[in-house]
């Protein structure tokens, strides 16, 4: 119940951005938890703190606003060691974007259900277009 709180908390000081310091990727709403499995909750840490990307576990998919619409991607590789369903890296894919997410997961006591992401990264590349690098950091939240 912990997580859900600071979940909430999180999101409600979130701006609500359309996008996140003048990057080709915007702010998420508000996301539920996971009916089965995990999700990483990834909020920017830039000058525009707010959600940026989910990904879950299963199914593994990962979660962003591109130039204003919401698209989920599937997961197409993963490697490094895997936490609560989330490698430490993981390559996202569609069509002619690809997106790849590098995060540190910490297990922690004061943290229920789920755990820290005290820091990552979202590397964007897409067809034609410069290749985007965004810092993140967030919390990992398990379902049940």
């Amino acid at each position: 119940m912990m997580f859900a709180y600071l979940l909430a908390l999180a999101q409600a000081a979130a701006s609500a951005a359309a996008t996140i310091d003048g990057l080709p990727i915007g702010a998420l709403p508000q996301q539920a938890l996971p009916a089965r499995g995990c999700a990483a909750y990834l909020f920017s840490t830039g000058a525009t703190r707010t959600l940026a990307a989910m990904a879950t576990a299963d199914p593994a998919t990962l979660r962003l606003t591109i130039e204003g619409r919401p698209i989920d991607l599937p997961r197409t590789g993963a490697t490094g060691s895997a936490m609560l369903g989330l490698n430490a890296e993981t390559v996202y894919r569609t069509g002619d974007m690809v997106a790849t997410v590098q995060m540190t997961i910490e297990m922690r006591q004061n943290l229920t259900a789920g755990a820290a992401v005290p820091s990552a990264t979202l590397r964007l590349d897409r067809e034609g277009r410069d290749t985007v690098v965004v810092p993140l950091a967030g919390l990992v939240g398990c379902a049940g």
